[in-house]
């Protein structure tokens, strides 16, 4: 009997350690949902892995698109991506937490991507470009974020469907703005600034600064979402 009752222990402690490392290895799969899913199902989509709408939701069809990668690249192809399926995907490292968080640290990462953004002012503007050599609305913003480490969806209308919902009159800088433009939904997007200002990309001008008052983006105006 106490044989017995020493086998359950040791089987319980097992247990308990099994399920805190499984714990502190982080991993997405089948049934998540959120930001860092459609990064993941922007990626497979541009390898050709993933052929289903960018949801952010981590479905059977994604599951299938991650198993198909991972066998290409010589991965455990278990439909689900832990730290060296997100490497080989993403070409970085998995961030356990969010690289902001509340006070100065979101205020400090808002300049520097601000910053960066202004750096970039008479760019040409290049559809699809996603280089200094030139870029389209979405791409400016892609680059600059990512060039600070914080991860965007690649085109304005699923980075539409992302991040945190924002009003008008509660813009900070860093925050990304939207517009309906050429098509409906969101199809321009930009950097917000300050005082009503954003840095965004114009097909005759480049990369530049307009303002939310402008009657053209005044008009066009249709929202904001956050991501630091």
């Amino acid at each position: 009997m106490l044989m017995f009752r020493k086998m359950m222990l040791i089987l319980i402690i097992l247990s308990f350690m099994s399920t805190i490392s499984f714990a502190a290895s982080r991993q997405f799969s089948e049934g998540d949902a959120g930001k860092e899913i459609a990064e993941i199902q922007v990626k497979l989509k541009a390898q050709g892995y993933y052929r289903d709408v960018i949801n952010g939701k981590f479905t059977v069809e994604m599951k299938k698109s991650v198993k198909a990668f991972q066998k290409k690249n010589k991965l455990e192809p278990d439909g689900v991506v832990g730290e060296k399926t997100y490497f080989v995907l993403m070409g970085k490292n998995m961030i356990n937490k969010p690289i902001t968080s509340e006070g100065g640290n979101q205020s400090n990462t808002a300049e520097k991507i601000t910053g960066s953004a202004m750096q970039l002012v008479g760019i040409p503007y290049k559809w699809g470009g996603v280089t200094t050599k030139g870029f389209d609305c979405s791409g400016m913003v892609w680059y600059v974020f990512d060039k600070n480490s914080v991860s965007l969806p690649r085109t304005a209308d699923v980075q539409y469907k992302m991040g945190k919902t924002v009003g008008r009159d509660q813009l900070k800088q860093g925050d990304l703005v939207f517009f309906t433009t050429y098509e409906p939904g969101a199809s321009h997007s930009g950097i917000y600034l300050e005082k009503g200002k954003f840095i965004h990309v114009s097909a005759k001008r480049g990369v530049m600064v307009s303002n939310l008052s402008d009657e053209y983006w005044n008009t066009r105006y249709l929202g904001a979402r956050r991501f630091i």
